[in-house]
């Protein structure tokens, strides 16, 4: 093994070949490495889940002209420990008629298929869990485990509203799925590769969200309903259908399940600023590569305290509103943009437009291809816009005319008598 340099900041980046030049094993050290890993990967969401609570409460308290947590440590920030350890001292309680087994793993199932995504996350040049050459394809898959365990939670809770609120939740998220997996496909398409690692190297000369804001939003939409964030929440609309498919859980599972989508929430942020935003590329990154993680969490905090606002602003919309939003506006743009993305990139290959080989990684050779799909992206969102102001225009006529037509009655009714 070459000699490698086994300072403190390069330890980080060379455990392996450093445990090795050490004196250990080989084969230890790799198992040690890959261990340390997991282990990190595994418990860096559950230390941000306790931050998350308080951070969500505060921003939705300020939105909200509300005071927020401010009693259990500096300002409030401790709050989360006591809910944690009041969650954990609650009585846990097993409907007599549930499926025990397939009861208890729901929650399991729930926590786990988000901390699985967190392994293909690169945070850095050089740290990422498993850097799969399918990485993309592995996130749709991971994720769709989301909807096992709603159908799981419903069904074995022998609760006949739990089971009503679990075929409404995955009503939804198997519907999002659709436009998410579609959006999805444009960075891969502009990038030429389904590796995270490589999404995020593909944007060296140029983040995706400046080539294709259309397919950003539509997958920043999809991940708002997958998550069940507002105005999506109908995966916990007690006005509508008690608390929906886990109503018979209390406890630590419940808060297993209420755990599962905070991370979930903040998890499809962090996908977000790696697929569009350049996951950890920034200045001195090439140099210092610990510094990726400081540029993965800024632009992860933007785009989540982004969903909180929106969380804390917008109303819930009704479940036909919800299906027809997804069915009739966001699959016909995903698969209208998808058409129109493949041709521009098409014809950026036929003008020679197209940045090469090290010219890939400079800002200004990719300026021309993305001023290319950036105009296709704006000339979508345009045609759609007028198609939208003018149904919204013939369904004001149409809800305005009956209205008309019976004041119109009323008057010579009136005039008559």
């Amino acid at each position: 093994m070459p000699e490698v340099v086994c300072s403190f900041p390069q330890v980080l980046n060379n455990l392996a070949p450093c445990l090795a030049q050490g004196g250990l094993d080989v084969n230890t050290a790799n198992f040690i490495s890959i261990l340390l890993g997991v282990v990190l990967v595994a418990a860096l969401p559950l230390a941000t889940l306790l931050f998350l609570l308080v951070v969500e409460r505060k921003v939705a308290a300020r939105v909200q002209d509300r005071i927020g947590p401010n009693r259990v440590g500096p300002y409030g920030f401790f709050q989360s420990i006591p809910d944690a350890l009041k969650m954990m001292t609650k009585e846990d309680i097993t409907p007599a008629g549930a499926d025990k087994f397939i009861y208890n793993l729901a929650p399991i199932i729930a926590f786990a298929s988000v901390v699985l995504l967190w392994a293909v996350i690169p945070f850095t040049p050089l740290h990422v869990g498993a850097n799969l050459s399918i990485g993309a394809l592995y996130v749709i898959a991971v994720a769709s485990i989301g909807t096992v365990k709603i159908m799981v939670a419903g069904w074995s809770s022998n609760n006949k509203y739990a089971l009503l609120g679990a075929f409404r939740t995955i009503a939804q998220l198997l519907s999002y799925e659709v436009p998410l997996v579609l959006s999805l496909l444009i960075p891969v398409m502009i990038g030429g590769t389904i590796s995270m690692q490589g999404l995020v190297d593909a944007q060296h000369g140029m983040w995706f969200f400046f080539m294709a804001p259309v397919a950003a939003v539509m997958f920043f939409v999809a991940n708002l309903a997958e998550t069940g964030r507002a105005p999506f929440d109908l995966l916990e609309a007690e006005s509508e259908i008690i608390a929906g498919y886990n109503i018979e859980y209390s406890g630590f599972k419940w808060g297993m399940f209420m755990a599962g989508e905070f991370m979930h929430a903040f998890t499809a942020a962090v996908l977000f600023a790696v697929i569009f935003l350049g996951g950890w590329l920034g200045p001195g990154v090439d140099q210092v590569p610990i510094l990726g993680f400081v540029y993965l969490g800024l632009k992860t905090s933007v785009v989540y305290i982004f969903g909180l606002v929106l969380r804390a602003t917008v109303p819930r919309v009704r479940i036909d509103q919800l299906m027809a939003f997804n069915w009739k506006f966001l699959v016909p743009l995903a698969i209208i943009n998808i058409l129109v993305t493949a041709l521009l990139l098409q014809v950026v290959s036929w003008l020679g437009i197209a940045p090469q080989g090290e010219a890939a990684n400079d800002l200004i050779a990719n300026i021309p291809q993305t001023i290319v799909l950036l105009l296709g992206n704006l000339g979508v969102m345009g045609v759609v816009s007028t198609l939208v102001r003018n149904m919204g225009r013939r369904q004001r006529l149409e809800d305005e005319a009956p209205e008309t037509g019976a004041e119109i009655e009323e008057l010579a009714h009136a005039a008559a008598h």
